[in-house]
């Protein structure tokens, strides 16, 4: 491959793919699919945001060379069909895996941007994009709106992730270190988000917090 990655990212990669197949797999769920309807949203939420960046790069799509991730979205997917128990436990598990898969992709999508020579400004967009593109497919497929077009601090998390990390390793912190602060402010940015339901309002309101529509 072009772009060999480092232990902790392909660490990372993998992580990302198991939370953000599982997340695809509880929507799933939520339309009542059989098994490979999970397979399949699972899968295309767990790689289809590394699939768009790489596509927009040039650059060969990873999980065609190293089929790893694709079998690891297979597999978590098929365990998510035979662990749902109750609504309650769906609903939960779908909003904090796709807030670890978020977090993680959004460093991911930024570093391998990086290191295929992408700009500065272009690496961080792609780490936005790594991080929301599987979720959006995942929503457009299941005819839901997506979660960028909500007013959720979603992108934004995202975006500060993998903002993050670029500033960081241009600033030449360790790799390692630069990954871990960028995962934890996109991870705290959208946990606070997700626990105050704190959401981008339309023009001449900039922030909501706590209005929740009834549904």
């Amino acid at each position: 491959m072009e772009t060999q990655l480092t232990t902790s990212i392909l660490a990372i990669m993998y992580f990302g793919d198991v939370v953000f197949a599982i997340s695809g797999a509880l929507t799933a769920a939520r339309y009542k699919m059989d098994f490979l309807g999970f397979v399949l949203i699972g899968t295309i939420t767990g790689i289809g945001g590394g699939t768009t960046r790489d596509l927009l790069l040039g650059r060969t799509v990873w999980w065609t060379q190293d089929p790893l991730e694709l079998i690891l979205c297979i597999v978590f997917s098929l365990i998510t069909y035979f662990w749902i128990t109750t609504d309650i436990t769906r609903k939960k598990a779908m909003i904090w895996s796709d807030t670890l898969g978020l977090a993680a992709f959004s460093v991911v999508g930024c570093h391998i941007a990086l290191a295929f020579g992408a700009p500065f400004i272009i690496a961080v967009f792609m780490g936005m994009v790594t991080a929301t593109g599987g979720g959006v497919i995942r929503d457009v497929i299941t005819n839901q709106t997506p979660m960028i077009m909500r007013g959720q601090l979603y992108a934004s998390a995202a975006l500060l992730g993998s903002l993050s990390y670029a500033t960081l390793m241009y600033f030449e912190l360790t790799e390692i270190h630069a990954e871990i602060i960028a995962l934890l402010l996109a991870l705290s940015l959208r946990t606070l988000a997700v626990v105050y339901d704190i959401q981008m309002g339309p023009p001449g309101e900039f922030l909501r917090i706590g209005k929740k529509e009834s549904k």
